[in-house]
């Protein structure tokens, strides 16, 4: 029940355009953070059957691998971008943002698996609020990336080493 994401599936298809494939990226965590708030909704109505733990399956797959693959995208090609441009402070920014996710998600994540493994009874205290935290600190932080980390990257890379980038992305994930 707990499927890996096929790599074209992770990355769309564009390995020569690395601000698509994160821009992609960033479309299926918005459809991740929509199904773990579904998932907060539907569990205390109909609990813990068969569509929940489907869902929460789906939110672990996402959360569990793709997140840190594109994380990883991030740090290795789009801050350093930021940080040679002088703006340290905002790529240092993003890279804690990434942490205080991961340690977010880790805390957060016992709960889903249950839902996902037939084993949840009842949210925690705060259990969903804890929830609905994460998913409005990730649309911040995504929100910052697409509207300045991206075009601030991007306007310093020429074609050739935008492709190049592209390729180390697809190179990590298996697709070249």
């Amino acid at each position: 029940m707990n499927a890996v994401p096929r790599p074209l599936e992770t990355i769309g298809g564009i390995c020569d355009e690395p601000f698509a494939m994160l821009e992609a990226c960033h479309g299926r965590l918005r459809r991740a953070l929509v199904q773990m708030e579904r998932l907060a909704a539907r569990l205390p109505v109909h609990g813990c059957d068969a569509q929940a733990a489907q869902i929460a399956t789906d939110v672990l797959c996402y959360f569990d691998f793709s997140a840190p693959l594109h994380h990883e995208d991030e740090e290795r090609h789009i801050l350093p971008l930021l940080r040679a441009a002088g703006d340290e402070a905002f790529a240092a920014q993003i890279e804690q943002e990434h942490h205080e996710l991961h340690r977010r998600w880790i805390e957060l994540r016992g709960g889903i698996a249950e839902v996902a493994s037939g084993t949840w009874v009842t949210a925690g205290p705060g259990e969903f609020v804890a929830w609905a935290r994460f998913a409005t600190l990730y649309r911040a932080h995504v929100a910052a990336e697409e509207a300045v980390a991206f075009p601030a990257a991007q306007a310093l890379l020429s074609e050739t080493m935008t492709k190049a980038i592209g390729r180390e992305m697809a190179e990590r994930r298996g697709l070249a």
